[in-house]
Formats: structure tokens, sequence, C-alpha cells
């Protein structure tokens, strides 16, 4: 089989040795420079680098003009889905096209197709049509976000609908983006889960439930996140599998998001992709199973068998955190009260900056980009969910020539 890659996740995360036949398969690894520049000079395959400076489809596209026609594109990056299908379109190579995509990258279209598949979605409309006069069938606090954003970035909430709105006419949107690529939604209280695995065939064959700690947006406001992993009862995998249904998700790697309220849970969001941060280390580390680089072996071994996960049991949870370092202001930082947790038994790896090394301007949920970040376990959920509210109370990551700023 002839395989393209759309490479812009490091190896280390991916492991593409370890997913793939090198030797059964021509590979093929096509990026920007900076991208193709992480690729270890071990892996086999060939590898041609693209510019970066038009639309990823148009340039892939022409970059392999004279090559042969692969027979299986992969992206496994969230940003590069829709160039993925796209691609196969205009290569013709089976797989998913736009249409199939867009329910996991367009949030008004994905809540569309949950709420056809009977589950509970927050109710919503699109940013124009609300601008429009459309009626707006809730009230209270009211969120806006872009359709096909990550990481909570362009995420605000308002008190109301009203004040959303008025804010947008006034104010206008981030960078002049146009209201139809927005949407507003009611928001849900409640504490948000995300559920994370591998689904072949619409079906998930592996998955591990994890509770946050800290939230996405405020995460994208300069506070601590992290998550904690649970139980994850019938229950659970009944509503991931209806979520990974509605929107269309077959053989792919998930990340699945969900408020739980005292009536259920609330379909939040999927993603067709393995989660950021630790949640691919400390689900490798709970089941014994690596996301991307199974996903790798599903989709370019048909008919493989499922990855065989084990259940680490409710006293070996795991749990990752992450301290941001986008919002400092400042290039490089000063961390304090981090020793009597860098040391804590709970903790299973520790990452920190020195004074000398630089932190990202950018939201990055890499924990080489931000001042302090881990993984914590094995523990109950109870005594890990503790320790990192601990962490976020007690250490501080002061600005190189600013005041403190508490985590």
């Amino acid at each position: 089989m002839r395989i393209l890659i759309l490479h812009r996740i490091t190896d280390d995360i991916i492991r593409y040795a370890d997913g793939l036949d090198f030797e059964a398969h021509e590979v093929t690894f096509i990026g920007t420079a900076e991208r193709m520049a992480t690729l270890p000079a071990r892996l086999p395959g060939t590898r041609i680098e693209r510019p970066g400076t038009g639309a990823t489809e148009t340039e892939v596209v022409a970059a392999l003009a004279g090559h042969p026609k692969p027979d299986l594109v992969i992206a496994q990056s969230e940003f590069d889905l829709i160039a993925a299908a796209r691609i196969r379109e205009a290569l013709d190579v089976p797989g998913p096209r736009e249409a199939d995509v867009l329910p996991v990258r367009d949030k008004v279209m994905m809540k569309a197709a949950a709420a056809r598949a009977g589950l509970r979605v927050p109710r919503y409309l699109p940013l124009a049509s609300a601008l429009a006069g459309a009626d707006i069938g809730w009230s209270g606090q009211t969120v806006l976000k872009p359709l096909d954003g990550a990481s909570s970035q362009g995420v605000r909430v308002f008190d109301t609908a009203a004040s959303a709105l008025e804010t947008v006419r006034r104010d206008g949107l981030p960078s002049d983006a146009d209201p139809s690529g927005f949407e507003i939604e009611e928001f849900v209280s409640g504490p948000i889960i995300h559920v994370d695995g591998l689904a072949v065939d619409g079906t998930p064959v592996t998955l591990q439930a994890s509770r946050y700690v800290g939230t996405c947006l405020g995460y994208a406001e300069g506070s601590p996140l992290g998550s904690v992993q649970t139980d994850t009862p019938p229950a659970v995998v009944e509503w991931t599998t209806a979520c990974l249904q509605a929107v269309g998700i077959t053989t792919s790697l998930f990340h699945l998001e969900g408020i739980e309220t005292p009536d259920g849970l609330v379909f939040l969001e999927v993603a067709s992709r393995f989660g950021g941060a630790g949640v691919a280390d400390t689900f490798e580390l709970a089941t014994g199973v690596h996301m991307p680089s199974v996903q790798l072996r599903a989709l370019s071994t048909p008919g493989a068998s499922a990855p065989e996960a084990h259940d680490s049991g409710p006293d070996a949870r795991y749990g990752w955190f992450i301290v941001p370092g986008h919002t400092l202001g400042a290039r490089f930082c000063t961390v304090d009260g981090a020793d009597e947790f860098r040391r804590s038994p709970l903790t299973w790896r520790w990452v920190q900056r020195t004074e000398d090394e630089p932190v990202s301007q950018a939201l990055s949920y890499a924990e080489y980009d931000v001042p302090v970040a881990g993984i914590v376990g094995p523990a109950p959920t109870a005594v890990l969910e503790q320790f990192l509210r601990d962490i976020f109370a007690s250490v501080k990551v002061t600005a190189a020539g600013k005041a403190d700023n508490n985590v």
C-alpha cells in the first residue's frame, strides 16, 4: 500500500515505527520544513517538503504531481483533517470526504448531528442567524465560540445572549473574522469529562473516561489545567458509542467531551484525534494501548485485531497537568513552590522550564512549551484530583521582570 502522511505531530508522540510496517508499505511524509525537521533520520520513507504559505491541500496535490497516487491518506492532527479529505477527493483516494469530516470540525453541524441522534446538547444558534434576529431559546450565560476552533481559542462567555450579540455588534470579532465562522450556545454548568479511545467500524474498542480539573477555557485565559482518570461505567460506554455514531466517526481515535448534570451527560464536542497534553501518555499507562500508533496500524492493516487493553483498577488511575505560560507576557519565568510536589511519590513525571529556557508565547498544550507540566499516579481518582488542586494552589510562576502570578 502507498501511504501518504500529512506530518505535523512529532514522532516521539506518534511513534510511526510502532504503527506502520515500512517493509510492507511505501510511506511518504509531507509537511512544512519546520515540521519535517522533527522526523528522525532513522525512519524510512520518502520525504516531501511543502512551502507552508498556501492551503495545505493545494500544496500537497501540487507536490505530488508526477508521483504515484497514494492508496491511503492519513492525518492525525485536527488541523489537517479537512485538508486530508480534500486531498482524497482531488486524487480520488478512498477514505472520508469533506462532508464526512465536517461533523467533527463544525460545531453547529456536530451538535445538530448529536441532537438528531437523541443526545442532549446545549441549545445553540449560528452567530449569523442570531445577529439576524433568530429566536434564542435560552436565557442566562452564553458561550461565543468559533465553529472549527480547538483548545478554547477564541471562546468567550457572556452573562446573556443579548450581551454577547451587543459585544459582537459593537466590537466585532477577533481578526475581523466573519460571523459565519462562529456560533453561540447556552452555557451548561457541571463538571466536564472527556472520554478517549479508539473506534473501529464505529464502535469503541478501547476507551477511558477522565474528569477535568480546571477548564480548557480557563487554561486559555491563564489558569492551570489537568484531568484525572475515573471509572468508565457501561452507561458512559453506551453514551460514547452513540456520540461517535451520531457524527460518523468510524475507524479513528476520538476525544469526546461531555458535561455531567443531574439529568445525565450533555454532549459538548468530539474530535477525531487523540487528546492533547498528557492524554495519550496517561491512557497508555492505564490501558497499555498507545493510541497514535494503534490508529496507524488500524488504518494501514484492515482487519487487524483490536488492541488488548488492560484495566489498571480504581486504585491505579493516572492524571496529567499543565501550567500555561502564554499569558505571562514574557519569554522566561521562574517557578516557586514546586519542590514538594516534584519529589512526591504521586508524581510520575515532572517537566519544568529552567530560568534560561523560554516558554511559548502562543497557547500550547505541549509540555516543552509551558513553565510546568507533568503526569501523576498511580492512585485513586480522589487522591489525584486533590493533588492537582494542591499543585495549582501552591506553585507560583513569575514572569521575568514582572510581579508574581499565582497559577
